[in-house]
């Protein structure tokens, strides 16, 4: 058989057109090793309580002091990513995080823990904009929902190590995950500072508009709608959800931690196979399934009894999650514009961090009313989300058309 030298080229030229640019790389190199520090966070509960010596009731206002800052942090992450650059946002994010986790480390005092918790929230999350905006910029359409779910699966597969090793750093002490959190705050900055170029359009800066712009387009904020719907229903997981199994089912916190162990390794193992797939298809289509089939398996958690009961429920709504990740990202940087990539990315992840604050009050309120009243509610939410993306993915196709 013989291979002419027009058929490799051609067959290079295809390989290129399918691969991601060097730049992406990395920034996904940057986010694992973020994530993979990601260790104060998860247990900000013991620390304060165990380390300091404060209340339940002080460890829950200083969380409500982060989640104020977080919901501030997009915004204004959105904003200072298309005023001053993607590349300056994501880097100067990532160098205040490491030193207030550091201040944080070492203070003592309600107050000042309490105003580092607020501005971490404030500093910690203002860096996703930025990191967004970056790869719609970098990124060709075709190609984004593959590049979004990769960014998801780094995510997912640093947190997963970060959680391992913070409890082991924890045994020998606090102070080594604000270290290692701030080493891997810095350490991103710089890979990032190094190896990604600023995108943020020539005159960007100068374009009128703003929030108000996004605001007044209604594709958009229908697709926010969806999105704060999309959050509520996969928070319960670290809300509501521990809870239910373990004081109403009556599960052990190992079976319960096994079970979960499960929604890690499907992401980790499934996530890179099929992002790449599922790009060829209409994404508000395939991110209404995947909501769908979220849904279904959260309201299918009412009737679980048993560790293996569970099991299945979060196989199914792993499932759900795995097809909506890298949708979401790819369908907010077709329908913004992009001197505006910033801010749009910044009102979709509002949405994220208003859900963080919703979803245990009102999951907690359902909670008591019955496990079937939180569950279908819960399964009914993520049906209507799938439901409003249905309906507005002719707009959102029309505006992907329209960039192409």
């Amino acid at each position: 058989m013989r291979v002419t030298t027009t058929g490799i080229a051609e067959a290079a030229a295809v390989r290129q057109e399918t691969r991601l640019p060097a730049p992406f790389w990395a920034l996904w190199s940057g986010t694992l090793v973020n994530r993979l520090g990601t260790m104060v966070m998860p247990f900000t509960g013991v620390y304060l309580t165990q380390a300091r010596g404060f209340s339940v009731a002080v460890a829950g206002l200083a969380m409500t002091l982060f989640g104020i800052g977080s919901l501030v942090s997009q915004l204004a992450g959105g904003w200072l990513a298309d005023r001053i650059g993607r590349r300056a946002t994501l880097c100067a994010s990532m160098v205040s995080t490491a030193a207030v986790m550091l201040a944080l480390g070492y203070s003592t005092g309600l107050v000042p823990i309490l105003a580092g918790m607020l501005v971490l929230g404030l500093l910690i999350d203002a860096y996703r904009p930025a990191s967004s905006a970056l790869v719609a910029d970098l990124v060709p359409a075709r190609l984004r929902p593959k590049a979004y779910g990769l960014l998801f699966w780094a995510v997912n597969l640093g947190y997963a190590v970060a959680m391992v090793a913070g409890g082991w750093l924890a045994r020998l002490g606090f102070s080594w995950l604000f270290w290692a959190d701030a080493v891997t705050c810095a350490a991103f900055a710089v890979l990032v500072w190094r190896a990604v170029p600023e995108t943020r359009p020539q005159g960007g800066a100068g374009e009128t508009g703003g929030f108000l712009a996004v605001l007044r387009d209604r594709t958009m904020v229908a697709f926010t709608a969806i999105t704060l719907g999309q959050a509520l229903v996969y928070l319960q997981t670290v809300t509501m959800l521990p809870v239910a199994m373990t004081n109403v089912v009556g599960l052990e916190p190992s079976e319960f931690g096994m079970a979960m162990a499960l929604n890690g390794v499907l992401i980790v193992a499934l996530q890179p196979l099929v992002s790449a797939w599922l790009g060829r298809f209409d994404p508000p289509r395939v991110m209404a399934l995947g909501l769908a089939v979220m849904g279904v398996g959260f309201a299918a958690t009412a009737f679980v009894t048993t560790a293996w009961g569970l099991a299945l429920t979060i196989v199914l709504w792993t499932a759900g999650e795995i097809i909506t990740a890298g949708i979401s990202g790819a369908i907010v940087a077709a329908l913004a514009p992009a001197h505006l990539r910033g801010r749009y990315n910044g009102l979709n992840g509002f949405a994220w961090a208003a859900a963080a604050v919703i979803a245990p009050l009102a999951g907690s309120r359902l909670l008591t009313a019955g496990v079937e009243a939180l569950w279908f509610t819960v399964g009914a939410v993520g049906l209507l989300a799938a439901a409003g993306l249905l309906a507005t993915g002719p707009a959102i196709r029309r505006r992907t058309a329209a960039q192409d």
